[in-house]
């Protein structure tokens, strides 16, 4: 077992099996379901030789592993004696939020055919190319069996999102494939070709549907169900239901046909009257919304999904964006919203070459080079995690570049045609099947170009890299010749002291739960929970941010530093109930100026996290920034929580 040191720490670490709920694997990371996340020893996984980080979001436990996660989950299913798995039913005693339930479905019922949906998809893309460039055309034999191969997946998508949905909902898995095998039937998907309706129902909107067949008197709503997506996984869901249902009423000695008989007949019949012509128009109106959005100015769209397609990927939440591309294929032909964020893999590849050319360091160069061929192939995980995240500047010029990328293709029109491969092997999906090549096809790979090139020239600059933030051993910096030790005393002995805005308990970041706070990506700083509602000004400064719903302010002290102090975790769901805020955006304060009032009783009982950040967002203008090491409750003034060192 090539992997057997890693899947042993890593079941030992992660709470044995016993701690597992349902293990699945995307393209670079095991994707668990915990019992008890409390229980996985984070700290020491991040430790384990082969795991690049881990990353808590979604509902999921995720360890982030490379492009060879397969096979590292292939012996932890095998090492753990876990047989065949890829989802199990939610255990009832766990609580989640809407938002996280969404991200774990999704995630679940799509990461199982993700490689295959690539895979067909790069082979319509290739096609597509090929008669682009007149190789062959379409009324070839060549093309109709390329084709074949390509769109088998796609045009029979509800049979195998039927497999895996019944997986995740804990329906028997053929009963899943049954129903959407019965959405894609040839003699239903066709018969209204030629035909003239019966009648017409909601004539004159948006709903307006021809009717050519009743079930039982009642009228059918013949929808275009081959590749689509909302139908089977809402008909699954409730035929999950309904099979436990039969299960607990049916006699034992007639159960194994029974039970399947009726969950066919009622699930098959409820699908075409209700579950999917409301599906099919939830669909519509989500494509509609898509391209409403673009069109309302594709170039911010392209600026906006662009510069945040790296920090979804990070979180997961990427998840939520996929059904919704592969549903505006189904629907328009094409997903103008996805495409925006495909220049992201080679602005971080840029970023990758760029600090292995000026990096002294053998091992960053040994991380460095792979992570670099693994992002021109589409997978950047390995670079965002072992190289420009932990230098933060080059994740920033990731970013930066990544939306000007998305900026370009939306300035071109640039539209996904399938889900295919990523990175290089991407490319084809922007080809029109109709046009072939065109301008849009061309300012795609001009926002490749042009993301690759500004990530590179910023990650060459000494603002965005410098050799000094090269890591040894995961943690030690790298001192040049020309260090800090060389530098006289009375320069590194500068130091600003930051006290405490709010009264209360002063915790270590890296206590937070958003790992966006905890890991530094936004600033170095610390936490503090509350003991009263009231935020106070630490220095004279201007209120540089003061967000809509109050939950978050940011200062520029006279001194230069920058500081943001974000009450509470996701408390931006409130929309400003509870809070209050005294100053304006632009004002001048006062030290022990009040700034904002929030009812801290009322954010626990509403269930939020109070713990509040507060950080230094121009850390990267300093030396240090050195934080209060030990718990401790600290008055308003004057404990000092922070020293930042210039």
């Amino acid at each position: 077992m090539k992997y057997k040191e890693l899947v042993s720490q890593l079941l030992f670490e992660i709470g044995g099996k016993e701690n597992i709920t349902s293990l699945t694997h995307c393209v670079t990371r095991l994707r668990f379901k915990l019992k008890d996340e409390n229980k996985a020893q984070t700290e020491n996984i991040k430790a384990i030789n082969g795991v690049v980080t881990v990353i808590q979001s979604g509902g999921q436990y995720q360890v982030v592993i490379g492009n060879h996660v397969p096979e590292v989950y292939q012996e932890f299913i095998d090492y753990a004696e876990m047989g065949s798995s890829t989802s199990t039913v939610e255990e009832k005693h766990e609580k989640k939020g809407l938002f996280n339930t969404f991200i774990d479905v999704i995630s679940s019922i799509f990461t199982p055919v993700l490689g295959l949906l690539a895979a067909t998809g790069m082979i319509k893309g290739l096609n597509v190319l090929f008669v682009s460039i007149g190789l062959f055309t379409k009324d070839s034999g060549t093309y109709q069996i390329l084709q074949a191969a390509g769109d088998c997946f796609f045009y029979f998508f509800p049979i195998f999102l039927g497999y895996t949905a019944a997986k995740k909902f804990g329906l028997t898995p053929f009963l899943g494939m049954a129903i959407g095998a019965a959405l894609v039937y040839p003699a239903l998907a066709t018969f209204t070709v030629g035909k003239e309706p019966l009648y017409t129902l909601f004539q004159g909107t948006i709903f307006e549907s021809p009717i050519y067949i009743t079930f039982l008197g009642i009228p059918v709503i013949l929808m275009s169900y081959s590749s689509s997506v909302i139908p089977i996984i809402i008909s699954t869901y409730f035929a999950a239901k309904v099979e436990k249902f039969l299960k607990k009423i049916t006699p034992s000695v007639v159960k194994s046909f029974l039970v399947p008989f009726l969950t066919v007949i009622i699930m098959v019949p409820l699908t075409y009257l209700i579950i999917g012509p409301i599906a099919t128009w939830i669909g519509n109106l989500l494509g509609a919304a898509a391209l409403g959005i673009y069109n309302f100015n594709p170039i911010i769209a392209g600026l906006f999904v662009g510069g945040l397609w790296q920090v979804l990927v990070m979180f997961g939440l990427h998840w939520g964006v996929i059904p919704i591309a592969i549903n505006n294929i189904s629907v328009l032909g094409y997903d103008p919203v996805m495409v925006l964020g495909m220049a992201t893999p080679f602005a971080t590849a840029a970023a990758v070459l760029a600090v292995v050319i000026r990096s002294k360091n053998k091992s960053v160069r040994a991380i460095g080079i792979p992570a670099f061929i693994s992002s021109l192939f589409g997978v950047s995980e390995p670079s965002l995690y072992g190289v420009t995240l932990p230098r933060k500047r080059p994740f920033v010029a990731t970013l930066v570049a990544s939306a000007i990328g998305g900026a370009i293709m939306g300035f071109f029109g640039t539209k996904n045609y399938i889900i295919g491969g990523m990175g290089i092997f991407g490319i084809p999906n922007y080809i029109n099947p109709d046009n072939g090549i065109n301008s849009a096809f061309m300012g795609a790979l001009l926002a490749i170009l042009v993301a690759f090139m500004i990530s590179f020239i910023l990650t060459m600059t000494k603002l965005g890299y410098n050799p000094r933030d090269d890591i040894q051993d995961g943690k030690e910096k790298v001192q040049e010749k020309n260090g800090h030790e060389n530098l006289k005393p009375k320069e590194l002995l500068e130091t600003l002291h930051i006290e405490s805005p709010i009264k209360g308990e002063i915790l270590p970041l890296s206590s937070i739960k958003d790992p966006a706070f905890s890991g530094g990506l936004l600033g170095k700083g610390i936490a503090v929970k509350p003991s009263e509602g009231k935020v106070y000004a630490v220095e004279d400064a201007t209120v540089e941010t003061l967000f809509p719903t109050k939950h978050a302010i940011g200062l520029k002290l006279t001194n230069g530093v920058e500081i943001l102090i974000h009450i509470g975790m996701d408390t931006v769901n409130l929309e400003g109930r509870y809070f209050d805020a005294k100053v304006k955006q632009g004002e001048h304060v006062k030290k022990g100026d009040l700034l904002v009032e929030f009812d801290l009783n009322k954010l626990v009982d509403e269930g939020y996290s109070i713990e509040t950040p507060v950080i230094i967002t121009n850390s990267d203008q300093y030396l240090d920034i050195i934080s209060s090491k030990e718990s401790h409750e600290t008055d308003l003034n004057p404990n000092v929580i922070l020293s930042i060192v210039k």
